[in-house]
């Protein structure tokens, strides 16, 4: 994750917020959480190509702004994906992985967030159904966060 975070045009470096990179090297231990799940995509030769963490109770999202206050949902946060995995589907993958945990755990809804860096995922997510939800928005210091959710119905 800090591999693929760090190699993002306009993305914040490790020096610019060393706190959220070290959440990413230790993205582990946000399973100790209820109903977190560290999701990990592989190669055929058991490489990692992506992973993602979803968060079953939108409560343990442990991101700002007010998601944590939302009813009945679910959210996914931290995706990455490999540069050798790019354009091979894994993001879509395990997006459609937290989209299937969350409709199997009768969610009404799935929220994520995500930056002006990672826009070639928006469209990747608006194509899955997510729509765009300004009330998520917050700012991570000086990084605008941008929220998207689909409704379950």
């Amino acid at each position: 994750m800090v591999t693929v975070y760090s190699g993002l045009p306009g993305f914040p470096t490790p020096a610019e917020q060393p706190s959220y990179y070290n959440l990413l090297r230790n993205v582990g231990l946000l399973t100790e959480k209820p109903e977190v799940s560290l999701l990990v995509a592989t190669t055929p030769s058991d490489e990692i190509a992506g992973t993602v963490v979803y968060v079953g109770d939108i409560q343990h999202y442990g991101s700002g702004g007010i998601a944590t206050r939302e009813y009945n949902s679910a959210g996914f946060r931290l995706l990455a994906v490999t540069d050798a995995a790019r354009g091979k589907g894994v993001g879509k993958l395990l997006t459609q992985a937290c989209i299937d945990k969350a409709r199997q755990q009768g969610r009404s809804q799935l929220i994520l967030h995500t930056t002006l860096a990672m826009q070639t995922a928006w469209k990747m997510y608006e194509r899955l159904g997510f729509s765009r939800s300004e009330d998520l928005d917050f700012m991570q210091g000086d990084l605008g966060v941008y929220g998207f959710r689909m409704r379950f119905t």
